[in-house]
């Protein structure tokens, strides 16, 4: 028997209602059960951890608690805006060990104290980075920074004996005939009012790193257009301006709807074709007996002996190489460069300890600007040295050192639930009155033999700490010492801007929202 149509009108119209009303159900249902788990999850940090409280219609979380936006009219950037917000919480809680912090509906343990430090860094129980380390998969794959478990302990032992003192002491002309070129270059500026100096210190960090890693000249320092120095310059932008903006976080939409997206897929491209392109050649040479590449060789760069390890065992594949080439490539120029460029304004901030560093160097090398240094040089320059350490303390090139804790557990007293992102807030942890007295003060003298013997070992920690230090961090200081030391014996330098004018925009690395501006001069020698 059939159905009139308006009787089948009438149950399609009772069907939909019911459909709708179901979607409608199941939604609110769906919502509730949303905010039921996040409060459920909130109060539980906020009853295990000191921080203060937000609720689940607050998307900025603690962020909104500073009162930021008077911050904003002043033109800094989010991150900037962030981290400020971040330091001010921070003097809420200044006597714990740790307190939580909730970037919008995210919660941070934030370790500001040697002592919990030191329970999260000195094992090998928390060992896995946090997931803000995924925005460098796309560049730099699963290698020796964004690793974790057994890949990584293999690497890092097979990476170890590359770092070592003696074999590193084969890369110091590199460093010292970089150092020269850019000297060449400063001597350009000396008629200029001022200069930004990160641009010409990031060129020369660049060109060392590619010789020592990828074996090959790039000549950044007399050829600043070039695509892969334009490539890496851009791809770093782009990855830490993405961190900040929740639309350009799913990969699918960002590389393929997002111009900045699209523009990020070619620049990585461009970087793996050279790096891939470097290592078909270098294999090429290898395989065929090249003197330029044999084993006996004594100075190699890291590719060298990763395509060596590569040929013998069959452990590294061809991607392997280039994710850990690739790591040092990006890691072992941007984090020095901004070391050397925030030592440089800070002595050229400080007239006295400009003073005393070209009195040491004089000592060292005598009225000689061109010879270059050896390891007995580095070792004299003790003053030098100290005075990189006080920059490294108030300016740390990695403000922020996140870890994921595995399982349930417990630091400094503190019950923290599996799951949660724990973060050394280095910029916070060398400014501990406790340790380091008048914090804001820059003192090098802070690090003599005397001043710093009995300090706590986390409480500085410049380079990271624990089984997962800076592997390069003898590279770093080497290089540091040879670049910083070259351009002043070459040059005065003035600090245009006081450092109430230039706050620092943490991103991966901790930049400067500002040109550093610094007003290069030939020295004027007296002869006796």
């Amino acid at each position: 028997m059939s159905t009139s149509p308006f009787v089948s009108q009438l149950i399609n119209h009772i069907d939909f209602h019911k459909t709708f009303s179901f979607l409608c159900i199941a939604a609110v249902v769906g919502i509730v059960s949303v905010i039921v788990r996040y409060e459920f999850f909130r109060r539980k940090y906020t009853k295990l951890l000191p921080g203060r409280k937000v609720s689940f219609l607050n998307i900025l979380g603690n962020v909104i608690d500073i009162g930021w936006t008077q911050e904003a009219r002043h033109g800094f950037s989010f991150n900037v805006i962030f981290y400020q917000v971040l330091n001010g919480y921070n003097s809420m809680y200044p006597k714990h060990q740790l307190f939580c912090f909730w970037a919008s509906y995210a919660p941070f343990v934030l370790l500001q104290k040697a002592e919990g430090v030191e329970a999260l860094l000195s094992g090998t129980k928390y060992m896995k980075k946090n997931w803000s380390y995924n925005w460098l998969h796309p560049w730099l794959g699963t290698g020796l920074l964004t690793s974790h478990g057994s890949k990584w302990k293999s690497r890092r032992r097979l990476l170890t004996p590359s770092f070592h003192f003696e074999i590193l002491k084969d890369f110091l002309p590199i460093f010292s005939e970089q150092s020269q070129v850019l000297v060449k270059r400063l001597q350009k500026e000396t008629t200029k009012d001022s200069t930004d100096i990160v641009t010409p210190i990031t060129l020369c960090s660049l060109d060392i790193i590619c010789e020592t890693t990828l074996g090959v000249s790039i000549g950044a320092q007399e050829n600043k257009e070039s695509q892969y120095v334009k490539s890496v310059t851009r791809a770093g932008e782009i990855i830490l301006e993405r961190m900040f903006k929740c639309s350009h976080w799913i990969d699918w939409i960002f590389f393929n709807f997002i111009a900045v997206g699209k523009e990020l897929k070619y620049h990585i491209k461009v970087l793996h074709d050279f790096t891939i392109s470097v290592i078909h050649e270098k294999k090429r040479k290898l395989l065929s007996g090249d003197s330029e590449i044999e084993t006996k060789r004594k100075r190699k760069a890291l590719m060298d002996v990763l395509l060596q390890h590569h040929l013998q065992t069959k452990d590294l594949t061809e991607e392997d190489i280039r994710e850990e080439v690739d790591t040092f490539a990006f890691e072992g120029h941007d984090t020095t460069s901004m070391g050397m460029s925030w030592a440089l304004y800070l002595i050229g901030l400080h007239k006295d300890v400009q003073e005393k560093i070209h009195e040491e160097l004089d000592r060292i090398f005598g009225d000689d600007v061109e010879r270059h240094a050896d390891t007995n040089d580095l070792k004299d320059m003790q003053y030098l040295d100290c005075v990189l350490k006080e920059s490294q303390r108030i300016y740390p090139s990695v403000p922020l050192i996140a870890r994921e804790i595995t399982e349930d557990t417990k630091i400094c007293g503190y019950s923290i639930p599996k799951g949660t992102s724990c973060a050394v807030h280095v910029y916070l942890l060398h400014r501990d009155e406790t340790v380091f007295p008048n914090p804001e003060k820059f003192d090098p003298d802070r690090f003599l033999p005397e001043n710093s013997a009995n300090r706590h070992p986390f409480a500085y920690i410049p380079f990271s700490a624990g089984p997962r230090n800076c592997i390069g961090q003898r590279f770093a200081v080497m290089e540091e010492k040879i670049i910083v030391s070259t351009i002043l014996r070459n040059f005065t330098l003035e600090s245009l801007d006081q450092r109430d004018k230039l706050p620092p925009a943490p991103e991966l690395i901790l930049r400067c929202s500002q040109p550093i501006r610094i007003r290069i001069r030939p020295r004027q020698r007296l002869h006796t």
